[in-house]
């Protein structure tokens, strides 16, 4: 027969921490029925419409454009009440996440969230997609930046000003449907996660050209879970969205990783506050368990002094990266000058002129035909046409040049990043990386301690844990 344990240490076996890279216990079960729950009920939707069009051209012919069913205009109470939902799901994210310690609590939050912010309000008004309103109302006097989507821009960052990205955790539901969608995240090596993590500056600069510009909000055309809450939209939309969430099971967040520009914004503002997630609820032990189970590489390791004869070599690496940055800066802004034709093409004046002064356009680009003829009904002289399309070349050439100093500011500073090494004598959370989602918080030993779960005996015997001998912390500037 099988020896049985006395239920007792049955119960105390089911706390120890698991292997690292495994999920603790079967929350991975939890994340798949979620997760197909979340499938369920975006299939129920209609699948009417195969097109989102945000900024519809002129009707000037008779061809009828497919209709797309899109979210009304909130009314003042909704939009009060939905400021009023963010503004209580950012406080309660802030609590759970570095009051509370709950992983558990976060979740639910985050299915909240998604349901309310996502499936109920169908995205809108999103935080990520403000940037662009604030880009343009900086930019164009005109136009009045709306109370409700001011607050939905300011909100999250002011918290993570003081918290963190606790917007990150479980309130922003492009995050919460990813996180439920992690059921196996693996971590990427370092080099790889430092070159994807360029592609939010650079998209934020994409973002803000477009919309400055007034030419289209970039980040609504192209989210890509939109067509997700909403139950419809272009065929394309669909697909790049199922195709992260298909990503996301074996890498955690890519979007939210390496594609939101409102995420590089949380994380440069988290550098700045005071009160972070911490891993472990008293003293690092450095067991290395966080490290091993956080999917999003946002746990940095103890970094010692560097020694007396390596000191000089690093002052002159630094100096040669600072340095570095004008020639960074001259780069991207002769490139972007350059590319600033390209940039221009999805510009309608520009790509209407360019049209008009072909003559013809293939015969399967049905819209460039029916924005010809409808040039020509408008009884507007090509003259005027050309006109007004070199003077929009004329405002790119000046934003494209901007947008590419700040791809060489981005780059430039991102090598002067690496070749920094802050002195830290503990494992802890990245505060532009971390999304505070708490799964450190169930490997970490001392996290089991502190809630009477586990004795330090016990912890030391656990031979993939790899606990040092001695329970106390390593002394202070002693770092691994």
């Amino acid at each position: 027969m099988i020896d049985r344990l006395p239920k007792q240490e049955q119960r105390e076996k089911r706390r120890l921490p698991i292997a690292p890279g495994s999920q603790k216990g079967s929350a991975w079960r939890w994340n798949v029925l979620i997760f197909l729950a979340v499938i369920t009920v975006f299939l129920s939707g209609r699948w009417m419409a195969l097109a989102v069009e945000r900024f519809p051209p002129p009707d000037f012919t008779s061809h009828k454009l497919p209709e797309t069913p899109v979210p009304p205009p909130p009314s003042p109470v909704w939009e009060m009440v939905d400021t009023i939902a963010l503004a209580v799901a950012l406080g309660t994210a802030t609590y759970l996440a570095l009051a509370k310690r709950s992983r558990n609590g976060l979740f639910v939050l985050a299915g909240i969230s998604l349901f309310w912010f996502g499936f109920h309000r169908e995205g809108c008004v999103c935080s990520i997609g403000a940037i662009q309103d604030v880009a343009q109302g900086l930019f164009d006097g005109r136009y009045a930046i709306p109370w409700s989507i001011l607050l939905f821009f300011a909100l999250p960052i002011a918290f993570a000003l003081f918290f963190g990205r606790v917007f990150c955790a479980a309130v922003c539901p492009l995050g919460a449907i990813q996180e439920i969608a992690a059921v196996r995240p693996q971590k990427l090596p370092d080099w790889l996660e430092h070159a994807l993590g360029l592609f939010p500056w650079i998209y934020l600069g994409l973002a803000v050209l477009y919309a400055a510009t007034g030419t289209s909000y970039v980040i609504c055309e192209y989210d890509p879970f939109v067509a997700f809450f909403r139950r419809s939209g272009a065929t394309s939309m669909l697909v790049f969205g199922g195709s992260l969430l298909l990503i996301g099971i074996f890498i955690g967040r890519p979007y939210c990783r390496f594609l939101c520009p409102y995420g590089a914004l949380l994380g440069l503002c988290s550098k700045l506050a005071r009160w972070h997630v911490r891993i472990p609820p008293t003293e690092c032990i450095r067991c290395r368990l966080c490290e091993d189970a956080c999917p999003y590489g946002a746990i940095v390791a103890p970094v010692p002094p560097l020694p007396r004869g390596e000191r000089q070599t690093a002052r002159r690496r630094l100096a040669v990266m600072l340095a570095a940055v004008p020639l960074w800066l001259i780069a991207g802004g002769l490139g972007g000058y350059a590319l600033h034709p390209l940039l221009a093409q999805l510009d309608p004046q520009v790509r209407l002129a360019q049209w008009v002064r072909a003559g013809q356009v293939p015969p399967d680009n049905k819209f460039a035909q029916d924005a010809i003829k409808a040039f020509h009904n408008s009884g507007v002289s090509e003259n005027v046409l050309f006109q007004k399309a070199v003077e929009r070349l004329r405002v790119f050439a000046r934003a494209s040049t901007a947008f590419g100093l700040w791809v060489g500011l981005v780059i430039g500073l991102k090598f002067v990043q690496l070749v920094t090494r802050p002195r830290r004598e503990e494992y802890l959370p990245d505060p532009r990386r971390c999304v505070a989602c708490g799964r450190c918080f169930w490997y970490c030993p001392e996290e089991q301690i502190q809630r009477g779960w586990l004795s330090w005996e016990e912890v030391a015997q656990l031979p993939r844990a790899r606990i040092p001998e001695a329970p106390s912390p390593l002394p202070s500037g002693n770092a691994r």
